[in-house]
């Protein structure tokens, strides 16, 4: 399981055969399709309370309903699984944190903070190829087995039910606690890696892309720490998993020795399918309040999209995170959107909030006025307008 914190979305699994030219050649054999447990079994218990959860997710409003997206990201995970297609649902969660997991039933869940931080279809491949190979090790129920009694699987699922019923976050907080009790062991952790690498490598993406989803998330938890001086921020993410670093080093180490290392990862047509997305998502990571891993997220995707939008998000993470000369350097970054595409309206009122409080009055009363004929109707533009009638 790839957690970080948080869980939930949509199944789309059936939406592959609508999709036909998105992937080429089946990867190689995985084992043979699992039956579902029998009913009395602890196994048995466990998937029909999955089962349940499952149906009430269906209705939460955290599910990402675009029908296009969701059959991306399904087909891909329906590609990777070959003849385990057919039992696993694909649920894309709107929740900022980098998440993905799959439950024992076949549940497979995507958060959107973990779509935003791929940078390609390699990567996402690598991800999903991790959650499958979890599933076909049967990962989850070999936990369950080495539970030490059945006193300790009653209070699991006696936590699970009780943090059901609470309305729509109940039914995230539940599943992330479900996903929590089945952290699975570094040894597990290593097989699924290596699994998921293979899957991507013989579907034609260069093995060495899950190496880098790892380098990445790294180097986001290093800038935090490095911001926050607080070395314990490395999230519950990796309580369960080997060393990050070392981690990387062994997909890279393996990459190495496989096919694939020239496939394409397929960067444009990621981003073409995030794309009208990716405003929602940003906004949602900057009211994350994680500063530092955010800045240097943004830095990085500027490295593939240097526009109007980007500088802007990157802008708006200096100004909140309000640090000693933060000030300036959110305002060069909003220069550097209003002289680029794509450059969102919102970029001249923060301006104008900047130029406020540093007393440039006359500059201020310029964004204002800017942003105003841009977004007359917005629901701010009544407080904007009173700040220009004072003068600011």
């Amino acid at each position: 399981m790839l957690r970080r914190q948080f869980l939930t979305g949509c199944a789309c699994c059936g939406l592959l055969a609508r999709t036909p030219t998105l992937f080429a050649a089946a990867p190689g054999p995985l084992p043979a399709r699992l039956e579902r447990p029998e009913p009395g079994s602890d196994e048995g218990g466990l998937w029909s309370l999955l089962s349940r959860e499952e149906e009430r997710l269906k209705r939460s409003r955290f599910l990402l309903r675009d029908a296009a997206l969701n059959a991306y990201v399904a087909g891909l995970a329906c590609r990777l699984a070959g003849e385990h297609c057919p039992d696993i649902r694909v649920y894309i969660v709107r929740s900022p944190f980098f998440n993905a997991a799959m439950a024992p039933n076949g549940m497979l869940q995507v958060w959107t903070g973990l779509l935003l931080r791929m940078e390609n279809e390699a990567q996402l491949a690598a991800v999903l190829g991790h959650e499958i190979g979890h599933y076909v090790g049967r990962h989850s129920l070999e936990q369950l087995r080495d539970a030490k009694s059945r006193t300790a699987l009653g209070q699991f699922l006696g936590m699970a039910l009780g943090a059901a019923g609470v309305g729509a976050a109940g039914s995230l907080a539940q599943l992330a606690l479900l996903a929590g009790m089945f952290a699975y062991s570094r040894e597990h952790e290593r097989e699924a890696d290596r699994i998921g690498q293979e899957l991507i490598a013989t579907a034609g993406y260069p093995p060495i892309e899950a190496a880098k989803v790892w380098q990445q998330l790294v180097a986001e938890l290093k800038a935090e720490a490095e911001w926050s001086g607080d070395a314990s921020s490395r999230s519950i993410f990796f309580a369960s998993h080997p060393d990050p670093e070392e981690r990387s080093q062994a997909m890279a180490d393996r990459a190495a020795t496989m096919n694939g290392d020239g496939g394409d990862p397929a960067s444009a047509a990621y981003a073409g399918q995030v794309r009208g997305h990716r405003r929602q998502w940003l906004d949602d990571e900057l009211r994350r309040r994680k500063a530092g891993e955010t800045i240097a997220l943004l830095e990085r995707l500027l490295r593939q999209s240097d526009d109007g939008e980007m500088r802007f998000f990157l802008g708006e993470a200096y100004r909140l995170r309000a640090a000693d000369g933060d000030a300036s350097r959110a305002l060069n970054e909003y220069a550097a959107a209003e002289s680029r595409a794509d450059c969102p309206a919102e970029m001249f009122r923060s301006r104008g909030m900047l130029q406020r409080q540093a007393g440039d009055m006359a500059a201020a009363g310029t964004s204002f006025r800017r942003y105003l004929s841009l977004r007359p109707d917005a629901d701010d533009a009544e407080m904007i307008r009173s700040y220009l009638h004072e003068g600011i």
